[in-house]
Formats: structure tokens, C-alpha cells, sequence
């Protein structure tokens, strides 16, 4: 069965995203890029909320950037076939190889893990993943750690979720500055 996988940056003090909505503090260096580039390789479809959709979509048209680099131009072409399912309250269409979702989160899920493929389900947005967690859906978070306090804006984790065992899978450090966590959660 397809595993579902919530993988974000973050920073130290536990947020996606600072309180002025930035996150420019979590701009990949080359090495982490590659990092995330090998890991999207091993994912079957994508969820995504809205923000994080609108965000992603700079890379539909990025391979037309004549300034982007080899390791932008082979993420495209990893990131733009991929499937990708938006839940969306306010969006009537979506672009690319993308769809609205058409239920309610744990059926989708529920219907992509029956589905016959390969990779992973991942998802990305932490109000989208917040409501996967509190439904028990993820199976794995991977955290990748910045060090910065931005002192509020949206956390990685939902501040009223149930206590959820983890088993530590994987750690790797980037350089001086980056920390890659990858847990299981213990069923």
C-alpha cells in the first residue's frame, strides 16, 4: 500500500512559513536541491493545499527561464508530469497535470492507496496535512530544518493535534546549516 509522506521545510522554532507569510529563509542551496530532487523521484501523486499549489506553479513554466540551471530544469521535468490533486475551497480550475480534488480528503487518500501504481502520496501544505494528521493519514513526516526563529506564522505541525508516536528513520546534515528529519509513525 502506498505510504503518505508530509515533508516541509521548517524552521527551528517549528514553522513553514514566517508571521509576514515568508520563507525565503528556507531557499534549498545546491545540495539540498538535489536532496529534494531524488525524493520527488520516489512520489506517485502529490497533495497539495491551495497556497502550496499557487507557490508550485512558478515550475510550470520555469523550463521556459532561459536563465534556470541544469538541477531547475531536471526538477521540471520531474515536478511537471507528476499528478497532482489541489483541495481548494475558492479555486474552479487548476493548470498542468494537476486536478481538483473531487471528495473529501480521507477518500481521496483512500482511493489513491487502492490504486494500482507506483511512489508514494505526498503531501504538502501544513493546513492540508494538518487535517491528514488529525485523521491518522500520514505515515511519515520528513522535516527539513533551517536554522532560523521567525517567531510565528504557520507551523509544520498542527498545535492541537493528538500525541502521535514517531520512529526515527533517517537524519542527515547539509552542510553547516541544515538538518533533514524523516520519522515513521509507530502503528
Amino acid at each position: 500500500m502506498r505510504s503518505v509522506t508530509y515533508s516541509m521545510n521548517v524552521s527551528l522554532d517549528g514553522y513553514i512559513v514566517g508571521p509576514d507569510g515568508g520563507f525565503d529563509w528556507g531557499a534549498p542551496d545546491e545540495e539540498v536541491f538535489r536532496f529534494w530532487i531524488d525524493e520527488i523521484r520516489g512520489v506517485g501523486v502529490h497533495l497539495l493545499g491551495r497556497r502550496l499549489y499557487e507557490t508550485m506553479l512558478y515550475w510550470e513554466t520555469a523550463d521556459q527561464d532561459p536563465s534556470l540551471d541544469d538541477a531547475g530544469r531536471e526538477w521540471t521535468a520531474l515536478w511537471n508530469p507528476l499528478p497532482k490533486v489541489v483541495f481548494s475551497r475558492t479555486l474552479s480550475e487548476v493548470q498542468g497535470h494537476a486536478r481538483l480534488a473531487s471528495g473529501g480528503l480521507a477518500e481521496e487518500i483512500e482511493r489513491l492507496r487502492a490504486e494500482p501504481g507506483e511512489g508514494d502520496i505526498a503531501i504538502g501544505g501544513a493546513t492540508l496535512a494538518a487535517q491528514a494528521a488529525e485523521l491518522g493519514l500520514i505515515d511519515e513526516y520528513q522535516v527539513m530544518v533551517y536554522p532560523v526563529l521567525v517567531g510565528g506564522g504557520i507551523p509544520f505541525f498542527a498545535r492541537n493535534e493528538r500525541q502521535v508516536d514517531l520512529e526515527l528513520v533517517e537524519t542527515r546534515t547539509f552542510g553547516p546549516r541544515v538538518v533533514h528529519l524523516r520519522y515513521r509513525v509507530a502503528r
